[in-house]
C-alpha cells in the first residue's frame, strides 16, 4: 500500500485498482487527487493528472501550485514547475523544456506533460495546491516508472469493466463529501457572523441609553 496524506492506495498494474486516487484528507483542506503510479514508455510523452476539489473559485491572484521531483524517497524535492497568477517552469538541467503546462486551474486541473521520456525521468513528482480561503495546502504523488518495451497486451475487458465502476463509485463519494464539507462550513461562517452581529448589539444596548438607569 502507498501511504500518502493519510490515504492508502495499492500499487497494482490492474485498470480496477490503477484509478484508486491519492487525496489529503477529508476536513483538513482540499482534496487532491492523482494516481498513485504511472507506467511511461521510453522516448514517449506522457501526461501526469493532477485534479483538486474545493469550496472556492479560482483566483490566478491567490491560487498556487507547486510541481516538484525527487528521484528517491529521501532525495530532496527539485520544484520545476509553480503557477503564481500565471505558470512559470523552472528549466530544470533534468527536464530541460520537456516540460508542458496542460492543466486548467480554474477547472480544478493542474497537470502536465512530460515529453520525450527519459529513463533518468522515473521518480516521484509531488503536486501542491493552495487556493485560498482553504488554508491547507493539498498534496498528491505520482510514482513514474519508465518502461523500456510496452507490457504485454491481455484481456482486460473485464477490469475495465470493474475499474470503471469502482473509478464512477469513488468519485461519487469524493463529490458528496465535498458537499457535505462545503454546506457545513458556509453554515458554520453563517453562525459565527450571528454571534458577532448579536454581540455587538448588545454592547450597544448596554451603552446606548445612560440616562435611562438615572430615571
Amino acid at each position: 500500500l502507498s501511504q500518502q496524506d493519510g490515504c492508502s492506495c495499492p500499487r497494482s498494474n490492474s485498470p480496477a485498482l490503477a484509478l484508486c486516487a491519492c487525496a489529503a484528507p477529508t476536513g483538513l483542506g482540499m482534496e487532491v487527487m492523482a494516481p498513485p503510479t504511472i507506467n511511461a514508455l521510453n522516448g514517449s510523452s506522457v501526461k501526469l493528472s493532477c485534479t483538486f476539489n474545493s469550496c472556492y473559485k479560482v483566483e490566478n491572484k491567490q491560487f498556487s501550485l507547486n510541481w516538484t521531483y525527487q528521484e528517491c524517497w529521501n532525495c530532496s524535492e527539485e520544484l520545476f514547475l509553480q503557477f503564481r497568477t500565471k505558470i512559470m517552469n523552472k528549466q530544470l538541467d533534468r527536464f530541460g523544456n520537456r516540460v508542458e503546462f496542460t492543466g486548467n486551474p480554474t477547472k480544478y486541473d493542474v497537470s502536465f506533460t512530460l515529453k520525450n521520456v527519459q529513463l533518468e525521468d522515473e521518480g516521484t513528482y509531488n503536486c501542491y495546491v493552495l487556493n485560498p480561503p482553504d488554508r491547507q495546502r493539498g498534496h498528491a504523488s505520482i510514482r513514474v516508472k519508465v518502461l523500456t518495451q510496452e507490457p504485454p497486451k491481455h484481456d482486460s475487458t473485464v477490469a475495465l469493466i470493474v475499474g470503471t465502476s469502482v473509478g464512477g463509485f469513488l468519485a461519487l463519494v469524493i463529490l458528496v463529501l465535498v458537499v457535505v464539507k462545503c454546506v457545513r462550513r458556509k453554515k458554520q461562517q453563517r453562525l459565527n457572523t450571528d454571534d458577532q452581529k448579536t454581540e455587538e448589539e448588545g454592547k450597544t444596548d448596554g451603552e446606548g441609553n445612560p440616562d435611562e438607569g438615572t430615571k
